[in-house]
C-alpha cells in the first residue's frame, strides 16, 4: 500500500546514494561518503538490491533502503570466455541505464530527494537536483588498445558530464593509486574533485602476526568461486593462520572453519579493519576499493586481477611496477610460491592520508543543496 512520500527531517537535506553492484567495493567505497553525510546532519537514503543491500542494511540499519535493480553484470570461466560474456551483455547495461534514469525521476517526485550521490551508476543523473557521480575510471581499459580506449573514454564522458560533480578517490598528485585511470589527460567537462583515497579502515594499534594471513574473494561470479577454489585447495597445506572472508553478505552456507583456518561469508568493517590488521599478507583482487583498504592500513600485499578484467590487471602491474604490492595471475597462482615472492619483495608502502578531503567536499556539496 502507498500512502505517499514521506516527509523530510526537518532542517536536513535529504541525500539518496546508490553504488553500482559490479562487486562489492563501490558499495563498501560509499560507506565513508555515508558516515560523513551523516555527521554533517544530513538524511541519507540508500538503493540497490541483492547482496548490496545486505552489507549497506548491516552497516546501516537505521537508514531507509528502496529497491533498485542492478546491472547484474556476469563473468565467463575464462580470459576469452569473459569477454565474450561481457560484450554481449552491453545492451542490458544500457537498457539498466535507461532503466534507472527512469527509475530516479519516479523516486525523486515521490521522495523529494536534494540531491543524488551515484557511485559508476550511469543513470543516476536528474536536471532539477544536484548530481554526484564517483568514479575512479576517467579512464577505462581496453584488451583492443587505445582507440578503444579513446572511443570509451568518450563514452563515459558523456555519461559523466550528464552530472552536476564527479568525485575521484584518489589523490590528485603523482603519489596515486589509480595511475591513468584516475588520471587521464583530458578530463570530463563539469567539476572534478579529487577525495584522497577512499576506505572505511582506520589504523589502530599495531596487532600483526607474523605469518597470519588475510584473503579477500570478491567480485561477479563465476570468477570469485574460481578463485576461491583455489584458495581452498592451497589453504589446507598452510601451516599458520588464516582468515578467509568470501565476499557473500547475503549467503547463507559457510564453509567449515578450524582451529587455524577460519572462513566468514562477510564481516562488518569493524571486525574486518581487526583482521587485516592481524595479517602480515593480505592476499586479494587488485579490485581498486580493496586497493585503498590496503593502503589505509599500510598492508603488504598479493594481489591476482580477475582473469580478462582489464582495469583489476593494470592496476596490479601499475602497483606491482610502484612496489606496492606483489602481483600473481590467477592462473599460475600457488599461494605458497606468492607468499615466498611477497616474503623477498622490497615493498614500498606510502602514508595515504584517507578521506583526506572527503568532508570539505561534502561540505561545499551540502551548501549548494537548496
Amino acid at each position: 500500500m502507498n500512502y505517499g512520500p514521506i516527509p523530510r527531517t526537518p532542517g536536513k537535506p535529504k541525500i539518496l546514494v546508490a553504488p553500482l553492484d559490479w562487486g562489492l567495493g563501490h558499495t563498501t567505497r560509499c560507506i565513508p561518503v555515508i558516515y560523513e553525510l551523516l555527521s554533517q546532519e544530513a538524511e541519507v537514503w540508500l538503493a540497490g538490491e541483492g547482496a548490496q543491500e545486505a552489507l549497506l542494511k548491516m552497516e546501516f540499519p537505521g537508514l531507509t533502503f528502496l529497491y533498485l535493480r542492478g546491472y547484474r553484470m556476469r563473468y565467463g570461466n575464462s580470459r576469452s570466455g569473459l569477454l565474450r560474456t561481457i560484450l554481449s551483455q552491453v545492451p542490458g547495461m544500457l537498457s539498466a541505464i535507461k532503466n534507472e534514469h527512469a527509475w530516479l525521476q519516479n523516486a525523486v517526485a515521490e521522495h523529494h530527494f536534494d540531491a543524488v550521490i551515484s557511485d559508476n551508476r550511469f543513470g543516476l543523473y536528474h536536471a532539477a537536483i544536484p548530481c554526484i557521480f564517483i568514479t575512479h575510471q576517467l579512464r577505462i581499459k581496453s584488451p583492443f588498445g587505445k582507440w578503444s580506449e579513446n572511443l570509451l573514454q568518450k563514452r563515459n564522458f558523456h555519461y559523466i558530464n550528464r552530472f552536476s560533480e564527479c568525485w575521484i578517490p584518489d589523490e590528485e598528485g603523482e603519489k596515486n593509486l589509480a595511475g591513468e585511470l584516475s588520471h587521464p589527460l583530458k578530463k570530463p567537462g563539469l567539476p572534478v574533485h579529487y577525495i584522497g583515497v577512499l576506505s572505511r579502515m582506520k589504523k589502530k594499534q599495531p596487532c600483526e602476526q607474523s605469518g597470519r594471513l588475510f584473503i579477500s574473494l570478491s567480485g561477479p561470479e563465476p570468477q570469485r568461486t574460481i578463485f576461491e577454489n583455489i584458495i581452498i585447495r592451497d589453504i589446507v597445506h598452510y601451516p599458520g593462520r588464516a582468515t578467509v572472508v568470501r565476499g557473500l553478505p547475503n549467503e547463507a552456507n559457510l564453509i567449515p572453519s578450524t582451529n587455524d583456518i577460519h572462513f566468514f561469508n562477510h564481516l562488518p568493517s569493524e571486525e574486518l579493519n581487526n583482521e587485516m590488521e592481524k595479517a602480515e599478507f593480505v592476499i586479494a583482487r587488485s579490485g581498486y576499493s580493496t586497493v585503498m583498504d590496503i593502503a589505509a592500513l599500510g598492508k603488504k600485499s598479493i594481489l591476482v586481477p580477475t582473469p580478462g578484467q582489464p582495469e583489476q590487471e593494470y592496476l596490479a602491474k601499475y602497483l606491482a611496477q610502484k612496489r606496492f604490492a606483489v602481483c600473481v595471475n590467477q592462473e599460475q597462482f600457488s599461494l605458497s610460491k606468492a607468499l615466498q615472492q611477497a616474503t623477498h619483495f622490497e615493498f614500498q608502502i606510502n602514508d595515504y592520508p584517507i578521506n583526506f578531503n572527503l568532508s570539505s567536499v561534502i561540505r561545499s556539496f551540502r551548501s549548494k543543496i537548496s
